[in-house]
């Protein structure tokens, strides 16, 4: 199925149904104008609290600093918790995408999260 995933996650799925959701390098909007758009907000890290699984896993990773503040700022402002005292080492089984690649190529180091319901 070809979806936006927020509104999959809306519509398509049951509240407590998922084990974990994984958001790997999602787009950082850099213009502040657009920071609206960044997938990790308050309503989203709501709709994905509340469709977890109580014990269930936000895996987030980002390559781009001032986006994984913000991510960290939003996710502990939400009714989540940090399973890590900071950031998160990365996860085994994350694949690596071009977009990991590319800032690892630029000499960016990569932000890993891990949030658990």
């Amino acid at each position: 199925m070809l979806a936006d995933g927020v509104q999959g996650l809306r519509w398509l799925v049951a509240p407590a149904s998922l084990e974990a959701v994984h958001a790997f390098f999602p787009d950082p909007w850099h213009k502040s104008r657009h920071h609206k758009r960044r997938l990790v907000s308050p309503e989203t890290c709501a709709l994905v609290a509340d469709r977890l699984r109580p014990g269930g896993l936000f895996r987030v990773a980002t390559d781009w600093e001032d986006y994984a503040l913000a991510m960290r700022e939003v996710l502990d402002a939400s009714s989540l918790t940090n399973i890590h005292d900071g950031w998160a080492p990365r996860f085994d089984e994350r694949p690596m995408t071009k977009y990991e690649a590319r800032g690892i190529a630029a000499g960016r180091a990569v932000y890993d999260l891990c949030y658990r319901r």
